[in-house]
This record gives C-alpha cells, structure tokens and sequence, in this order.
C-alpha cells in the first residue's frame, strides 16, 4: 500500500514495530490527506500541523529508544470537537462560544489518548452542541460524505466518521447521544461501537444526561478494540464512570459464536425501512447461522416507539445547554436547535420523569429479552444518506431528526452497548449498516460478533483498498 493514511491502527503499529515507517511518517500522509480532501468534506474544524507533527517527533523517538506509552503511541486520532482538548478550543459548533478562553483541560478519553502517546490530526465537525442526527452548523457549515459529497454523513459525529472513511485519520473519537456515532458509521461504512454507559468515562458530564456516551470510530473492528481498551476505565471527574473491563477488548471474545443466541428485529415492531436495505440487513442477519450462531426473528416488545418520550428528554437537555445565553446569542443558534431548545423549556418535572419512567421500562423489557437472546440485530439505520445539509430526507414523517432514526435512540434509553457493522451498499453505492445490540456491560461480546462477521466478510473500504 504506498499511502500510509490508508493504513489501519493495526497495521500503522505492525509498521512501527518493524521499523519500515515511522509515526512522523504518518502523521505527514494524514496531514496531506486532510489537505487534499477535506476541503470537498467539511470534516475538520480545527487542524494545527505543528502540534500534530510535534507529537509525532516525540512519539517516534519513543518508538527508536524502545521506551513507548501505550498501544496506541504514533498512531494519528481525530477529537470531536465536544469533547475538551488542551491548548485546542472545543467549540462545538457554535459562534456562542469564544474560542479565545483558556483551554487548559482534557476530557477523560482524550487525556488516556495524551498519555499513552497518540497523534492528534485535529478536531471533527458536529452540529451546534451535538443537537441532530445530521453534521452542519453556524460556525462551521456543511460536513458532507465522502462515498457522495451530495449527501451527508449523518451525525452528530458525522466529522470523525467522514475523517475516517476517508482516510484522514485511522481513529476517530465520537459521542453518541440518540445514535450520533452509529448514524453517520451507517452512512459511512465504518466501524463503531456505542459501549455501555460509562464504559468510557465522560467529562464535562454531558446536559443531556445519561443518554450521551463516547465512542471510537474506525474501519476495523480491530482498530475499534485498541482504541477502547486505550480510553476505558474510572475517572474521578465521572461518578458513574464503570472499571475497566477484566479481559481487555483486543483479548476479549470467543473465536467463533457456536451456540450463541441471536434475535434478528427487522423493524423493533414499528419502523418503516426502504426495502433495500431491510433486504440487505436480513441477509447479513442470517449470515451468523453460518457463523455458528442460532438465528430467529424476534421483537422485544418495546411497546410502540418510544420517540416522544426520547424528544422530552433529549429536547429538555438542549435546553438545559443554552439557557445561559442572552437573547442575542440565542438568535446565532441553528434555527432548528432554536425550536426544540423552546420545547424543551416548556416541559414540566412530571413530563420528564414520566419520560424517564418509560426509560426504565424499556431496560426493564431488553433486560428480560437478553435472558433469552445474546445478542438483537437490527437496521442501523432505516434509510440510506440523503442530500447533505437537511435534517430530514424528503418525505420524513417529522422535520426532527428522530423522524428516521427509530433504531437507535432506544438503545440510549437503555444504556446497552450498540455496534454498527457495515454489511452493504444501495444500488446507488450507499453504505448500509446492520446494528448489533447486546446487554448491558455485554460490550465484549458485541465486538466478538462484529470481529467474526468482519473475518468471514471482509468490507469493501472507500480507502486502502
């Protein structure tokens, strides 16, 4: 391969370790790819070459004295730009927020990746404070994907998944609030995980509750463990932070799924899905029979869609995100943030813990069906990318954002780990994802399935192909 910014983590570390590329090497093929594409891709908010290239430096001397931090030393990561970063300014989006404040503060995952020596490329686009499903926003415009650069890339981690497929950068680091890492993965045909609440420990907590997780966003299962196993693990800045798992991810896992129990919900009992992909998702569903595992169709009883009651706690949550802003800021805002922000406000204490009430009973519900089944495949998402710069396709049954994305908001109700594995493409050459849901704290498994679909049927990459 004559471009390193197609290689994985894993190969970028094979590499290293023979002493055939250097991670300075690296980090210069990442920072030419960003240049050459991400102008047509909108995918970076923040790029700062020096820093990028002194972290290399350092982490190659590392490499040469035999002296390395971690797994992941050299290897070039991409930070959403929600998540806290020292010395960069976390924007999120917004012309709100003065980017000339200090920055003197990690959060948790990007203070592992410091430690253990990653390369930072930059920082990826989101929607103003992360609010939709889709990548745009006032400061930055229009985050457009790379398989088409009509249509988007999904979001609201829509910058790290375009990075990623495109080669801008082998890791990616997400958060997912209502599906914000698998949604653009589906779009993407990449690779991502939404562990289990508080796998990954998360600061500033998230004012939109516990719904909101991190996640890695990669090409490869493979690349996806390495990362986990890099950011997992307490922080004392999050007090429902989870310790870290016994077996490490790159360890965990059985080698093949004989005997494993997998339901296969093509629509969770009420989503619509465009025959094509809903063709495309069963046959990759019924592929783990082949894997050895014991596959049967079957709902979980979810009781209907739980939108409404997602839309007052995550509407509620906007809220709570500007309610410090005059009124001259707040008329800067995404006009469509704007609307639910003033929804949100006029929810009463009793709405929302009745929508939390339904939370509960939904992890009631999957609690009860994961003593049956391991695991539950779905859709990851019911429709293919649409033009870039809407929050909904044409003819959406609602102008939110939640109006085509019922396959995945549930799974923050419930805090379950959730993996998008791509498995597809339309007629059109669109990504199509299948969702690998598993029980709570059952995040390991979750990536031991992808890791044995992955083997048996390797996807097809935009790049390193």
């Amino acid at each position: 391969m004559s471009d390193a910014a197609d290689l994985t983590a894993t190969q970028l570390l094979a590499e290293y370790a023979a002493g055939t590329l250097s991670p300075v090497e690296a980090a210069q093929a990442v920072l030419a790819r960003i240049a050459r594409e991400d102008p047509k891709l909108n995918a970076f908010c923040l790029v700062d070459e020096e820093t990028t290239l002194d972290m290399a430096r350092a982490a190659g001397d590392r490499w040469r004295r035999g002296a390395t931090l971690g797994p992941l030393d050299g290897v070039p990561v991409s930070i959403k730009d929600v998540l806290l970063t020292r010395g960069w300014p976390t924007l999120r989006g917004s012309t709100t927020i003065d980017p000339d404040r200090s920055w003197d503060e990690d959060s948790p995952s990007v203070a592992r990746l410091r430690e253990q020596g990653a390369v930072f490329a930059g920082k990826t686009t989101t929607p103003e404070f992360a609010w939709k499903g889709v990548t745009d926003n006032p400061l930055t415009g229009i985050t457009r994907n790379p398989w088409d650069t009509s249509r988007t890339p999904g979001g609201s981690s829509g910058g790290a998944a375009a990075a990623v497929a495109a080669g801008m950068a082998p890791l990616a680091l997400g958060t997912d609030g209502g599906g914000s890492v698998r949604i653009p993965a589906a779009f993407t045909g990449t690779f991502t995980i939404k562990p289990t609440y508080g796998r990954i420990p998360h600061y500033p907590a998230s004012p939109f509750g516990t719904l909101a997780h991190t996640g890695p966003m990669t090409n490869t299962v493979a690349d996806a463990a390495l990362l986990l196993d890099a950011v997992c693990g307490a922080d004392g800045r999050d007090w429902s932070a989870l310790p870290p798992p016994d077996v490490p991810f790159t360890e965990a896992g059985p080698d093949d799924l004989t005997g494993l129990r997998i339901a296969f919900s093509p629509d969770l009992g009420f989503a619509a899905v465009d025959p094509e992909i809903a063709a495309t998702v069963a046959t990759a569903a019924e592929f783990f029979t082949e894997l050895g595992a014991k596959v049967e169709q079957a709902d979980p009883g979810l009781g209907g869609d739980p939108v409404g009651e997602f839309e007052v706690l995550w509407f509620a949550g906007a809220a709570k995100v500007v309610e410090h802003l005059p009124p001259g800021a707040r008329a800067r805002l995404d006009p469509g943030l704007r609307e639910i922000c003033a929804q949100g406000e006029r929810y009463s204490a009793v709405e929302y813990l009745t929508a939390t009430a339904r939370r509960m009973e939904l992890g009631r519900i999957m609690g009860l069906f994961h003593e049956r089944y391991d695991l539950l495949l779905t859709p990851t998402m019911p429709i293919a990318a649409f033009e870039a710069g809407l929050e909904a396709p044409p003819g959406s049954p609602s102008p939110r954002w939640t109006g085509w994305t019922p396959f995945t908001y549930p799974f923050n109700m419930t805090q379950q780990p959730a993996a998008n594995l791509p498995c597809g493409f339309t007629a059109d050459g669109l990504p199509i994802g299948l969702q690998v849901v598993g029980a709570r704290h059952a995040d390991a498994l979750v990536m031991a399935a992808c890791a044995a679909y992955e083997k048996a049927r390797p996807w097809r990459r935009l790049t390193g192909r």
